[in-house]
């Protein structure tokens, strides 16, 4: 008996059940292999053996941070490495760098900077001295690339060769500071820009109040690039043998001399003796393969990342017998108001780690490290709050200055215990301003006006489609004019020194580190390592484990961030590097950059405490 043809209803449904059952098992799948990438993940890191011997290998990328930004573990590992490798810890490198000179496994440095985007002249004056250590162990660096943009280069003049590919160059052009200026735009939109400020060098306001640069401004920039622009070339021309004057006449006659080596950048770099070899990629591999100790006729290494783990696992258990604790807090980034992601200051945020430090027996002391040129004046003052007291309770705060702690970075590190900074690190930007733009002009050229009633003369004064009286201009002048007094007592009372004597060199005047130094806003000279043992000495400290303090993450965040490393280890292994293509994530980073920055200016009061001159 034939079998009854089913009808076109049940057909359709039984179509659509396939379908479903299709889907199903393609999560299933899905989900499996999911979890064997986290399974795989959590022993990838741990393959890589050190050699017996054999060379570190050392290749930075992105850009050098003090404390990596903040992203969504969730979309990490959709985004993939281009987003976790953006940013590279320097204290990892210090770290590994001052491990491996004592590591009779170590045999050489292999440093490979093309991964590198920069990270300011601080942060490499900071690695500069942990290279400076390993050489002193007498182990050679090599290092190699296939172009050297200033800031790589300077790491790689520290190396005892330097192997430049044929078609590379050498790219020196010297430090500028520049800007863009809204004055004339603004006029021409009819928005009206209303500021308030304290001090003659504060610059942050600059842009709007004209289409360039004051003279005061442009005599203190000028004066700090040229004291940045000294270090590097002095640094350079020492480490690499070079004539006094070797690299300002490299970068200003340039054109000159690569006119005459017929435009060839790589071969004018070996004629300027700025890098010892031209090696194609090949060429330098054969010969890294002759000069570092290997196995089967190749060179043995280990990479940053993998040779940290395991001198990490083997310092734990000799650190976990050490119960007195120095906490190490980061802060990075504008200053906001609030609790903020990593990679900013967030006021809130940075309170609450130094109240759980105050609630940790074990803590004996706090090395603050301070990477920011400011933000809310509140915000700050919450912070500054906080870290006094911590130190009411007998835990002495050591403040760490990286690239620039200026403007509020320098109010929340006024009241330290010690205050240290390299010579590089800008800072100062004693000074105050506020700023409201008001944009009755612009609605009124669209034929938008605004009337009514108010119970006082400035019940409208907040509002932005409407001119400020000159009662709200005098009582936000008044409130800058009163943070600028408080900015300069407090500064007085933590460096022992007086109003009269700090409104000197403040009015928002940004000073080196080498320079601070003279003028009594810091204490020392010296990097985040000194600073901890600064720390110590102050707690009376002999023996101390340090304990990195970060903003509380939750049980989602933990998970998230943890299941992200296992499947992006995985991932790696296999030689994918992310679950999107390229274009999408750029595209991707491209829409959501302007996101970033809607809440770095959010002060209750509109009182800013920034260095607009300090990301040179």
């Amino acid at each position: 008996m034939a079998e009854k043809k089913l009808g076109i209803i049940r057909r359709f449904f039984r179509f659509i059940g396939k379908i479903v059952t299709a889907i199903r098992y393609l999560f299933s799948l899905f989900f499996v292999g999911f979890f064997l990438l986290i399974i795989v993940g959590m022993f990838a890191e741990d393959i890589q053996p050190i050699p017996d011997k054999g060379a570190l290998y050392l290749a930075p990328s992105g850009v050098l941070v003090d404390q990596k930004t903040f992203t969504d573990p969730f979309d990490q590992i959709f985004l993939g490495s281009s987003q976790r490798d953006s940013e590279t810890l320097v204290r990892d490198i210090i770290e590994a760098l001052d491990s491996a000179r004592n590591d009779s496994r170590i045999t050489h440095l292999l440093l490979d900077t093309d991964y590198m985007a920069g990270g300011g002249i601080s942060k490499l004056e900071e690695i500069s001295s942990a290279l400076l250590r390993f050489k002193k162990s007498g182990k050679p660096i090599i290092a190699v690339g296939d172009n050297f943009n200033q800031q790589q280069y300077f790491l790689a003049s520290h190396a005892d060769e330097i192997l430049l590919n044929p078609l590379g160059a050498v790219s020196i052009t010297g430090f500028g500071t520049y800007r863009s200026y809204f004055k004339e735009a603004l006029d021409k939109l009819k928005i009206n820009i209303n500021v308030f400020r304290v001090g003659d060098y504060k610059s942050a306001v600059e842009p709007f109040l004209g289409n360039n640069m004051s003279p005061q401004v442009k005599q203190e920039s000028r004066e700090l690039i040229d004291s940045l622009w000294q270090f590097y070339s002095s640094q350079v021309e020492q480490l690499r043998g070079l004539p006094d004057g070797a690299i300002d006449d490299f970068a200003n006659n340039l054109h000159f001399k690569l006119q005459a080596a017929n435009g060839d950048s790589s071969a004018l770099a070996k004629e300027q003796n700025l890098v010892d070899q031209i090696a194609t990629r090949t060429e330098m591999f054969a010969y890294l393969n002759e000069v570092l100790p290997g196995t089967d006729g190749e060179f043995d290494s280990i990479n940053m990342k993998a040779y940290l783990n395991h001198s990490r696992l083997s310092s734990r258990s000799s650190a976990a017998a050490k119960a007195h604790k120095v906490a190490l807090v980061v802060a990075k980034g504008s200053i906001a108001d609030g609790e903020q992601p990593e990679g900013s200051v967030g006021g809130d945020t940075l309170a609450g780690i130094f109240s759980s430090l105050r609630d940790d027996s074990d803590v004996k002391a706090v090395v603050l490290r301070i990477d920011s040129g400011g933000g809310s004046a509140f915000a700050s003052d919450i912070i500054r709050d906080a870290i006094s007291a911590t130190q009411k309770k007998g835990i002495p705060v050591v403040v760490s200055m990286g690239s620039y702690a200026a403007s509020g970075g320098y109010w929340i590190a006024a009241d330290a215990d010690r205050v240290l900074a390299l010579s590089t690190t800008l800072t100062g930007s004693i000074g105050v301003f506020g700023i409201i733009p008001t944009v009755e002009n612009s609605l009124a050229a669209l034929g938008v006006y605004s009337d009514g009633v108010g119970t006082t003369d400035i019940a409208g004064m907040m509002q932005l489609d409407r001119p400020m009286t000159q009662q709200s201009k005098m009582i936000f002048q008044a409130g800058v004019d009163n943070v600028y007094t408080r900015f300069i007592s407090l500064v007085a009372d933590g460096r022992n020194s007086t109003p009269a004597e700090v409104h000197e060199i403040a009015q928002g005047r940004v000073w080196t580190g080498e320079k601070a130094l003279e003028l009594g806003l810091v204490d020392q000279l010296g990097d985040l390592n000194d600073a901890i043992v600064v720390a110590a000495e102050l707690a009376n400290l002999e023996e101390y484990k340090v304990d990195y303090r970060r903003k509380p993450l939750t049980v989602y965040e933990q998970l998230l961030m943890e299941m992200n490393t296992n499947v992006s280890a995985s991932l790696s292994g296999l030689g994918v590097s992310s679950l999107l293509p390229v274009s999408l994530r750029q595209q991707a980073a491209g829409i959501l950059k302007p996101l970033q920055i809607l809440d770095t200016l959010n002060d209750p009061r509109g009182i800013y405490l920034y260095c607009g001159n300090c990301p040179l």
